[in-house]
């Protein structure tokens, strides 16, 4: 068979639609990939939280906080709990330009999340210099930096994460082909404010 049989013979748009269902295949895998990774996450949060709730649910009100400490400041948290929730809109609408190919629209929500991610990583950083226990203050103080540090670090790493997908954006039709970072880090970001309005639940407002 001659080259221009062959060629005749191949459909480019079978072959277009073949190459993205394949793509289409991969990303889905990779998805579910990383929600497993997520559920797994979930269950380690999960085990210090029930940790958490046994611990002051058994101690009497005099033993649980350290001595001459009354109770946390409530302003502060509230303002970084409602600048880190409010993130995951941000980040969506930086999503839903994403898929309208307004890549600069993209950028701007996306570093918005960004900024709001490390506004409140300064804010519990604050927190943590301002307060009279340490790590090792008894189990309120170990729980209670175990279970913010272990959070924060998650925060870090979605901020971390978002500065690589923000960096991809400026590489010429990245996103051309699936947006599968950019879906999977979103994921990642609202999973991590889901974990903190329960953390602020438990340590802020039951105490």
């Amino acid at each position: 068979m001659s080259s221009a049989n062959v060629e005749s013979a191949i459909d480019p748009q079978a072959l277009n639609a073949q190459v993205a269902h394949v793509t289409e295949t991969e990303e889905d895998n990779r998805m579910f990939g990383f929600i497993v990774f997520l559920l797994s996450e979930s269950v380690i949060f999960l085990s210090f939280f029930v940790g958490y709730i046994v611990y002051k649910t058994s101690a009497s009100a005099t033993d649980w906080f350290p001595a001459g400490f009354e109770g946390l400041e409530i302003k502060a948290p509230l303002i970084n709990t409602i600048v880190l929730v409010s993130s995951s809109f941000v980040i969506y609408f930086a999503e839903r330009c994403l898929h309208r190919e307004n890549l600069w629209g993209f950028r701007l929500f996306w570093l918005l999340t960004m900024a709001m991610g490390s506004f409140f990583l300064y804010g519990q950083a604050v927190e943590w210099m301002s307060l009279p226990f340490g790590f090792k203050s008894g189990v309120f103080g170990g729980t209670f930096y175990l279970l913010t540090g272990f959070h924060g670090l998650h925060v870090l790493t979605g901020v971390l994460l978002q500065g690589i997908m923000l960096g991809r954006s400026f590489i010429p039709n990245n996103y051309a082909e699936g947006e599968y970072g950019v879906a999977a880090t979103s994921l990642f970001w609202h999973f991590v404010d889901v974990i903190w309005i329960v953390l602020f639940l438990l340590i802020y407002l039951w105490q």
